[in-house]
């Protein structure tokens, strides 16, 4: 078992990596309530199958996965059946599942009753190593992705590493995606790691970027790095493709941005690629998919404010940038088609 604490002051909180580390839930459950948790809500997706005992009574709510089911009404749906079991503060919600489980667990937990406890148990590779630290949550709407959420610290997160074995090639592809982001955020060769070292590696930058800025007043921005492109694709293509794929072609569309900025030189934008190629994951955009509507979508991305904003590499490393031509967005738009 390996442990990283996300150093929050007093709503500090362990981040568990190991095989089987589920097992632990029971006494990962949060002590501040008097007199310990009475019962749980186990949120899961439908048919995921993976079982937990939070050793209090328990009552499993599941929903439709995928992105599509990522929406204010499942939160409503969700909240609802919680009021009709009675749930109270003297309860907890544990997320059960990968990224889009732990989104929607944590946002509806932060929402109920004005917020309850919770606790992520991260059953995919994208979760474990970002969706379910840190504290976001959050839907998306027709008009983009995690449009509405909030930020929600779970009291602790258990990074089952034994599960990762049973994900489908596409699940996987999808976690090494965003695992990809890493390797410029400090992450350096992570594909030398073991798993539960690589896991728990990425956890410790996550970790460390949230304690310094909890709500993305600065550098907790960097974690979106590859994302602005990946939300637009998600939401142009109607997530035809999974986060983490669309991630990677983020990365790609990212370096090839900061380089005609002349922020990074030829060999970096390669070193991107060699990276997505290490993974197998595809660096090209989907079909289908215009340059105005992906413009158009970049000003939606929570973090453009007054402007478009990307987070791009560069000489002081990865940062947030704005005032770029759109001139430079179209032409390296044409180098990831």
């Amino acid at each position: 078992m390996i442990r990283v604490d996300v150093d929050l002051g007093d709503r500090s909180y362990p981040v568990l990596v190991g095989p089987g580390i589920r097992s632990e839930l029971a006494a990962l459950l949060p002590a501040a309530i008097p007199g310990g948790v009475r019962r749980v809500a186990v949120v899961t997706e439908r048919g995921l199958g993976i079982e937990v005992d939070p050793g209090v009574p328990f009552e499993v709510f599941e929903f439709e996965g995928g992105e599509r089911h990522k929406t204010l009404s499942t939160i409503e749906d969700l909240c609802r059946r919680f009021a009709a079991w009675e749930l109270t503060r003297a309860d907890a919600v544990v997320g059960v599942g990968g990224g889009i489980v732990t989104d929607v667990a944590g946002f509806a937990a932060s929402v109920y009753h004005r917020g309850i406890p919770a606790v992520h148990v991260a059953t995919t590779l994208l979760a474990q190593i970002d969706a379910a630290v840190g504290g976001k949550t959050g839907v998306n709407l027709p008009e983009g992705k995690n449009l509405v959420g909030s930020y929600w610290q779970p009291s602790a997160v258990l990074c089952d590493t034994e599960v990762l074995s049973t994900l489908p090639p596409d699940e996987w592809r999808c976690g090494l995606g965003e695992l990809a982001k890493y390797h410029w955020l400090g992450g350096g060769n992570l594909d030398e790691l073991a798993l539960d070292d690589r896991v728990a590696a990425c956890v410790r930058i996550k970790a460390d970027v949230v304690a310094s800025d909890e709500r993305e007043g600065g550098r907790r921005a960097i974690l979106n790095y590859g994302h602005t492109l990946a939300h637009a694709i998600e939401t142009a293509s109607d997530h035809a493709l999974r986060h983490g794929e669309a991630v990677a072609i983020g990365l790609v569309y990212a370096a090839e941005v900061a380089h005609r900025l002349g922020r990074i030189d030829a060999a970096a934008v390669a070193e991107h690629r060699r990276v997505l190629n290490a993974y197998d994951l595809r660096a090209t955009l989907p079909d289908g998919l215009g340059d105005d509507e992906l413009i158009g979508l970049f000003a939606r991305d929570k973090k453009a404010t007054r402007e478009v904003t990307f987070v791009l590499d560069g000489p002081n490393g990865v940062e947030p940038v704005t005032g770029i031509p759109e001139s430079v967005l179209r032409d390296a738009l044409t180098a990831v088609r």
